[in-house]
């Protein structure tokens, strides 16, 4: 199972600046879900913004939204069921990169919700987080043990890219080598 772009869809889930403001890896996930934007959009992969409850959480930080549609806003803890998330889930799209926030509440029940629509989900570890590390790796466990597939930010430009041959290679290893956090 791997990543193409062309079948690939990137949800950065609830990336929001009163929940950043509680995480203690937030300078890591905004640069790594920054990074993942920015290449989707250069690569040509859909991308999805979701906002849990804007009016209290606050709106996604003004640097990585620039590199995404506009947000879905969304009550429930699972993206699925949101009718801007949901209109995302094209014929063509058969596997889904996740990143954002909690991995333990709305990053996990999208996870699930998706494997059971069948699709491949895939968690980029480095892109997610939760308040409480606990949270975070019993989070990251219970989705690989459901069939989701734990992977890297930049594992995923690389696969998403599968060659140095491609025409955006270049600027895809520049986004990488860029962002240190």
């Amino acid at each position: 199972m791997r990543l193409d772009p062309s079948t690939s869809l990137l949800a950065i889930i609830d990336v929001q600046e009163r929940l950043l403001a509680a995480m203690p890896d937030s300078g890591r996930v905004i640069a790594r879900c920054t990074r993942l934007a920015e290449a989707a959009a250069l690569l040509g992969v859909k991308r999805v913004l979701t906002e849990q409850y804007p009016r209290g959480l606050g709106t996604t930080p003004a640097a990585l939204a620039a590199h995404l549609p506009a947000s879905a806003a969304k009550m429930s803890f699972s993206c699925c069921g949101c009718a801007g998330f949901d209109a995302t889930l094209t014929a063509d799209v058969s596997a889904v990169v996740l990143a954002g926030l909690e991995t333990h509440v709305c990053v996990m029940q999208t996870a699930l919700d998706l494997l059971a629509r069948g699709l491949a989900v895939f968690v980029a570890v480095d892109a997610v987080a939760s308040r409480h590390a606990l949270d975070h790796e019993v989070a990251l466990r219970r989705l690989e043990g459901a069939g989701a597939v734990p992977t890297t930010s930049e594992a995923v430009l690389f696969e998403w890219c599968r060659s140095a041959e491609h025409p955006r290679f270049k600027n895809v290893r520049a986004l990488v080598l860029d962002r240190s956090p």
